[in-house]
């Protein structure tokens, strides 16, 4: 044995000089100097555009300082897990500049909801012109918690958006006269699609997709048109979900976490006839948020393929693959207490790029 490595150690130094040996990935600051950011979008110049929970929507170039905020962004409700949230850029962004932002939208007596808005982005992208307000969450509710608020767009065009049950609206989530613990799919001009699955049923917003869910903090559509969500539980029982027309995910019938402080949700269930079982769950919960899958070879065949979701519990990224029957074939944590990554998203580079909330950074994972 000690014969055969020999040439192989001789080697090393070689290999090294050369780069070919394997390297881990690394992460790279790309933009600092944040304040609480939440998600990040790419436009095509190379600039970041940005946003910041209290209401700021800004742009930033790589290693330089973040842009002064953008104007126009609307009245945005900054209490407790509320603010603004997440951004994209339409697919026809080169030709349309437009974008679409959700957020904590105040109503009346302190209420607040999730709200989804379309906007153009100036040329000089310092200001949002034709600002609509094209979903609005029904009803809305004073509470600080739980707004879901991701964004993804299909190939067809139309906008899916997740929403929270705001906590106060758990049992809600069951029942189809309100948005609370949904999945909603509407048009660009927020017209409801005819063949969402509840048009024409009698009681039922038209607007939902699915139901059964808690707060989901990652949404994303895979290269099949598959999509995907992931969703926090209570304490325990996080969760990824693959996402179909008309399904009900379970909150809060059943769940595989617990109580804040010991003791079973309802009946303690963790199955129930109806009702889909998770792909992944956590116990215990990691509080997931952002959501990839990465489309890219950048980091070889092993990632390729792979969900990548950002810890906000403990300040990790976590590695998931699935097989063709959809059940986790590898699960890793990677960067361990970097900090609490609020966004997760694959660059037109291919490469990672993570949202650090309380570091106020945007990282890119390093090849």
């Amino acid at each position: 044995m000690r014969m055969r490595l020999r040439p192989v150690l001789s080697a090393l130094p070689l290999l090294l000089s050369l780069g070919l040996a394997h390297a881990a990935p690394s992460l790279e600051t790309v933009v600092d100097g944040l304040k609480t950011p939440w998600a990040v979008a790419f436009l095509p110049d190379g600039q970041l555009l940005i946003t910041e929970r209290d209401g700021t929507l800004r742009t930033a170039k790589a290693g330089a300082k973040p842009s002064a905020p953008i104007q126009g962004v609307p009245a945005v409700d900054a209490v407790g897990q509320g603010g603004l949230l997440d951004v994209v850029t339409d697919s026809d962004f080169a030709r349309n500049r437009t974008i679409y932002f959700c957020y904590a939208e105040p109503g009346a007596e302190k209420t607040n909801g999730t709200a989804l808005a379309s906007a153009k982005l100036s040329a000089d992208n310092r200001r949002l012109t034709d600002v609509k307000v094209i979903f609005s969450q029904k009803p809305k509710m004073e509470s600080r918690l739980h707004f879901g608020c991701r964004i993804a767009e299909a190939p067809d065009g139309k906008l899916f958006l997740s929403l929270g049950e705001r906590y106060k609206g758990m049992q809600q989530a069951q029942t189809l006269d309100n948005h609370f613990g949904k999945i909603v799919r509407i048009g660009k001009d927020g017209s409801v699609p005819a063949d969402n699955p509840f048009v024409g049923t009698a009681g039922a917003l038209p607007e939902i997709w699915s139901l059964g869910h808690r707060n989901s903090q990652g949404l994303v559509l895979d290269d099949k048109g598959l999509l995907w969500e992931h969703e926090h539980g209570p304490q325990g029982g996080d969760e990824l979900n693959l996402i179909k027309p008309k399904l009900n995910y379970g909150w809060p019938v059943i769940t595989y976490g617990e109580n804040y402080g010991g003791g079973k949700i309802g009946d303690g269930l963790a199955a129930k006839a109806g009702m889909e079982q998770p792909n992944v769950k956590w116990v215990p919960s990691i509080a997931p948020a952002g959501l990839a899958k990465l489309k890219s070879a950048a980091y070889g065949a092993s990632w390729q393929g792979s969900f990548f979701i950002g810890s906000l519990k403990f300040g990790h990224l976590e590695r998931v693959k699935l097989g063709p029957d959809h059940r986790v074939v590898e699960q890793e944590r990677l960067f361990p207490d970097t900090g609490r990554m609020r966004d997760v998203r694959e660059g037109p580079d291919g490469l990672l790029y993570l949202v650090l909330e309380g570091a106020g950074k945007v990282v890119r994972v390093k090849p």
